[in-house]
């Protein structure tokens, strides 16, 4: 096994020989010998919730997978389930059961039925855990095995210290047998945390990761991650502790399910968020790429793409191991986080963004400040809505849409799809209006039946989806796409998003240009390719029109 002692003095001093002897106890019952596989340029996921597609007198999870069976197999080969537990808020994400299915989605064996066709990634809501769990229960009822399960708050000390992804209190009362207890709840009071100062807890959570490997799960999205260890003068925001926390279990689940790729979920500035990376190979694998949506945004809505040319700069000043990634997306379940800009985009840049959401009728959601000020944390809108400005045609919107969808497949990493980006969905209003919930307005569960009537018929969910699908069989058939294969961006215009992306080990390059604006632009650059998208060759001086996107495979 790794040595993973030092960490364990951080997280359970005294206790952590004590620690690791139940750690290779622990390795020794669920060791597994097949390893899985790395990533590749194949590698394509979809994210969706179990009921996104529903039909009458169907199991959601029969019918999602009836839907890509029928019309995406042998293309996405990645399925990202979002929270299919059963739950009591927050869509999926305030989990009553770890290793229970919710029965309104289907059961274990519709999860066993996709996992022998799709590769799958599964939530780890491991920061927190709905006040309906039997383990918040047990706790409340005085059940010793629960006793430090979770975090109580002292009254006397001050909190404004630590970081509030939401406008709301820190901690909630709650009755016990032996009194009012207030209790730590960074997200909501349908949402404790969890104390993993008690290695029973880190156990528990153990128990359940292995679980999910060995179920199906080729990934495993460690959700809030960032928030996990809670220390009391400080943010409890990306402490030493959860780094050692992240190392800790992926040294164990590496012994028990090797090849398990762990991806961190923490919506935070781009230097932070690539701080879970670790030293290349004793943390998570792969983190979520949280500048890229928000910057791709205001590239479109500038017509400028100088912000993103420089952030994907940045990228190759801190070089990727041979067994870590960046996972890419621009829409998901969630909205389009302005924390990851901070740095990087000034507050009338910033403004443009918001003004042009709520233009376009998206919300805005606000987080708590130390000092009691709000401020915006994310914009709840769909992505093409969010792209879309005053007076463009449906061909703009659509065209704007898809380009913004080439720089997702080509840009270094692995691309993650929401369902509703690859099926071309609007803002579901009615959604919203019911539930005064901001993130519903992406969030519509979709009738099969009228889906693969509009999918047959002359719509834009038809001309988004197959031309989408048109890309990603492209993209996977070229080996410069590779998470391994290098990436340096170009400098041609600032309006163009290019980089070359080279595979040393195939010797194949494709250089891919993407117009963010709404103006023609002459093109002077020795390069001679083919557009493996249209099938057309490009020398040297040409014209690239509004918002058109080249993948230009070297000639």
């Amino acid at each position: 096994m790794v040595n993973i002692f030092d960490q364990l003095v951080m997280l359970y001093g005294k206790n952590a020989n004590d620690v690791q002897n139940a750690i290779s106890l622990f390795i020794i019952k669920y060791q597994h010998s097949k390893p899985k596989k790395w990533i590749s340029e194949q590698d394509i996921v979809l994210i969706t919730y179990g009921d996104s597609i529903t039909e009458k007198g169907q199991l959601p999870l029969v019918t999602l997978k009836k839907f890509l069976d029928k019309f995406v197999k042998n293309k996405i080969n990645v399925i990202h389930l979002l929270p299919m537990f059963p739950y009591s808020s927050d869509d999926g994400f305030s989990v009553i059961d770890y290793k229970a299915i919710n029965p309104n989605l289907g059961t274990w064996e519709n999860i066993q039925d996709l996992s022998n066709s799709y590769d799958l990634m599964f939530d780890a809501v491991i920061n927190h855990i709905s006040v309906l769990s039997e383990w918040f229960k047990g706790y409340l009822k005085g059940n010793e095995t629960y006793a430090n399960y979770f975090i109580e708050c002292d009254d006397s000390f001050d909190y404004h210290m630590v970081t509030r992804p939401r406008a709301l209190p820190l901690c909630y009362p709650f009755k016990t047998n032996t009194g009012i207890k207030n209790i730590w709840a960074t997200f909501s009071n349908d949402q404790v945390d969890l104390n993993y100062k008690n290695s029973s807890v880190l156990f528990e959570i153990l128990d359940i990761l292995i679980m999910y490997a060995n179920s199906g799960a080729r990934f495993i999205r460690l959700d809030a991650i960032g928030f996990i260890w809670k220390k009391l003068g400080t943010t409890c925001m990306h402490l030493p502790e959860t780094h050692a926390l992240i190392q800790v279990i992926h040294a164990i689940l590496e012994e028990c399910v090797p090849g398990t790729i762990l991806i961190s979920e923490t919506n935070v500035p781009h230097k932070e968020n690539l701080s879970y990376l670790g030293n290349g190979f004793n943390e998570a694998q792969m983190v979520y790429q949280f500048p890229l949506p928000p910057l791709t945004l205001f590239s479109f809505l500038s017509g400028k793409a100088t912000k993103l040319i420089d952030w994907a700069r940045s990228l190759e000043l801190t070089p990727l191991s041979s067994k870590t990634s960046y996972f890419n997306f621009l829409a998901s379940h969630d909205g389009i986080g302005l924390r990851p800009v901070d740095a990087i985009l000034s507050d009338l840049e910033r403004q443009l963004l918001l003004n042009n959401i709520v233009a376009n009728g998206g919300k805005i959601s606000y987080k708590l400040n130390q000092d009691g000020s709000k401020s915006p944390y994310e914009l709840n809108i769909n992505y093409q809505d969010a792209l879309y400005v005053k007076g463009d045609s449906d061909k703009i919107r659509i065209s704007k849409f898809l380009a913004s969808q080439s720089i997702l497949l080509t840009i270094i990493g692995v691309p993650g799809i929401y369902i509703h980006s690859l099926l071309g969905s609007r803002n579901d209003y009615e959604g919203l209006q019911k539930s005064s919930i901001n993130r519903r307005i992406n969030r519509e569960k979709l009738d099969y039946d009228e889906l693969i009537l509009q999918l047959k018929s002359n719509s834009d969910r038809n001309l988004i989806f197959y031309e989408y699908l048109k890309m990603i069989e492209i993209r996977k058939s070229e080996s410069a796409f590779s998470p391994i294969a290098n990436q340096k961006v170009i400098d041609i215009h600032e309006s163009i998003f290019a980089y070359i992306r080279e595979n040393i080990q195939t010797n194949e390059s494709i250089l891919v240009m993407t117009n963010v604006s709404s103006k023609r632009i002459n093109v002077n650059f020795d390069f001679s390719g083919l557009d493996i998208i249209s099938g057309i060759k490009y020398y040297g001086n040409f014209t690239i029109e509004p918002y058109q996107y080249l993948w230009l495979k070297h000639l």
